[in-house]
């Protein structure tokens, strides 16, 4: 059965006290709305369409940067989540088989639960996933029953005070037949407290046409919704809980769990050890065998098999280490190529660069890759030894087996087995330095006796 998308984007989220909309706020360094896209795209949907209304041009300008193939439709007035819902009807005209409703500020909902939605399908023309409560006060909808049929759903200002103590709430997804929804959704009204179109309704409209509905159950914690900064903060430290878990699981050592703090994202092979206070920002993959030293920053990089990296490094995107690659302390790597067990032990920056196999590069070396108004590379062979202090101003090229003297500037290219010097010839003069300084002492003395 085909499965398609509508993840509704439209919200104020005025308690989360920003400019920015709800939906685009970060959890593990992507947007919410994102996290439930990726969720949703586990089914391998045929259309996502994503109803944007707050904010709308930079919720339409986020969901399109991770996933260009989707749909963006608008909820100009915030009249409900029917009415949302009904705003995608264009664009599912051509949609065939079920429709899936997710949320966009709810970003933990499981594959292995949205997959249990599916399968419901089966049986049921209308399924709700729902959960369990048993605090009477938590203002969910609640879900009425009878046996495993579920005969509708009662907004909590709507419900009395027998449904309140229905320990079985709302998550609001729902899953349908794509044109059964928009069907049912042409019989709801506003006949309710907040006057507004629930697409919850859809459930006692479908058991009165004859219609049967299920509920799917998951965990309370998956359907977190994001409403405040607050609970901001909590969402980001389950992520974290549950990434660190499940990375120790795949065969990760992380020497402190609680100082390391992983992307969306990342991923980590087995018997990589990952040390204190390590950050993986988007993009990140590290190989088997790998050891990230404490306190380094990563971020859209390629680590891998047998490498180390830091302590204090820095790996910027479009960093790729082949195997055996070191980086040091205090050590910035951005849109280079190492090869195969090059080393950048010390104190340098390397950007916009290839460096060759075996490579060796000393201790303050840079590639001066920037002119102020464009980017050039730097090209360095196998097996080179790049004295300390070396300033390379892009674009060169330093070719196999060459060798560059400490505190040189090359500013040309180096033919491969050759020796490059760029500095100038020093002088020293004898005795200089004492006459210099007794001169500056007397010269301080009689500044002194002035005052």
């Amino acid at each position: 059965m085909s499965m398609n998308l509508i993840i509704l984007a439209a919200g104020q989220g005025s308690r989360m006290n920003s400019e920015r909309p709800k939906v685009l706020h970060e959890i593990a360094g992507a947007p919410l709305l994102v996290h439930a896209m990726k969720s949703g795209a586990s089914l391998e949907p045929e259309k996502t369409v994503v109803v944007a209304g707050v904010g709308a041009e930079q919720v339409e300008a986020a969901a399109l940067k991770w996933d260009d193939s989707i749909t963006t439709v608008r909820q100009d007035e915030q009249n409900g989540t029917g009415h949302a819902v009904l705003c995608a009807r264009a664009a599912m005209a051509d949609a065939i088989g079920d429709a899936l409703v997710l949320y966009g500020d709810t970003p933990f909902i499981t594959p292995e639960t949205l997959a249990a939605m599916q399968a419901a399908r089966t049986y049921a023309d209308v399924v709700v996933l729902g959960f369990d409560v048993h605090d009477p006060t938590v203002r969910y909808g609640r879900l009425v029953t009878t046996g495993e049929a579920l005969d509708k759903i009662v907004e909590f200002k709507d419900a009395t005070e027998a449904e309140r103590a229905i320990p079985l709430c709302n998550s609001g997804v729902i899953c349908a037949d794509a044109a059964t929804l928009f069907s049912l959704l042409d019989d709801v009204t506003n006949d309710n407290a907040s006057g507004e179109y629930y697409l919850t309704d859809i459930v006692g409209i479908a058991r009165a046409r004859g219609l049967s509905a299920a509920v799917v159950k998951c965990d309370e914690a998956e359907t977190l919704g994001i409403n405040t900064k607050a609970e901001l903060a909590r969402a980001e430290a389950a992520f974290q809980s549950r990434a660190r878990a499940s990375t120790q699981d795949d065969g990760v050592t992380l020497i402190a769990p609680d100082t390391v703090h992983f992307a969306h994202d990342t991923y980590i092979g087995r018997d990589s050890i990952i040390e204190q206070n390590v950050i993986f920002a988007p993009g990140v993959t590290v190989e088997s065998d790998v050891r990230i030293r404490a306190f380094s920053h990563l971020e859209g990089c390629h680590v891998s098999r047998g490498s180390i990296v830091g302590p204090y490094a820095r790996l910027r995107p479009g960093t790729e280490l082949s195997e055996d690659v070191r980086i040091g302390n205090f050590v910035e790597v951005k849109g280079a190529m190492l090869g195969e067990g090059a080393k950048v032990n010390h104190l340098s920056y390397i950007g916009d660069a290839e460096i060759g196999a075996r490579t060796n590069v000393g201790a303050g070396t840079i590639t001066c890759n920037y002119d102020g108004y464009f980017k050039h590379q730097t090209t360095i062979g196998a097996d080179v030894f790049i004295g300390s202090n070396t300033m390379l101003v892009a674009p060169v090229t330093v070719g196999d087996n060459a060798l560059t003297g400490s505190g040189s500037v090359i500013t040309e290219d180096v033919p491969a087995d050759a020796l490059a010097l760029g500095r100038a010839k020093q002088a020293t003069k004898p005795g200089l330095a004492k006459r210099l300084k007794d001169k500056l002492r007397a010269a301080k003395d009689a500044l002194k006796k002035d005052e």
